[in-house]
């Protein structure tokens, strides 16, 4: 990973390897600024919520890592 790279950035690459079923972004607010952290579930096996948003990256990891276990949880059914 690039020394250099802004800690956001950093973040958003850790988040995209851990959570591969998930497409990871921030989202841009209407003044053009970074906004929310979100994540948009492409593998059903990776989480039940179709998005998740929150303000920062540990929070949506927390979130994603629900998500996951949700996931394995409902596939036990």
């Amino acid at each position: 990973m690039d020394r250099n790279a802004h800690p956001d950035d950093q973040a958003l690459v850790r988040l995209r390897a851990e959570f591969t079923g998930h497409r990871i972004f921030r989202s841009v607010r209407s003044d053009g600024r970074l906004g929310e952290w979100v994540a948009t579930l492409h593998d059903p096996r990776a989480g039940v919520d179709p998005t998740v948003m929150y303000p920062t990256a540990d929070d949506l990891r927390a979130a994603l890592v629900k998500e996951a276990d949700r996931a394995k949880h409902r596939r036990s059914w």
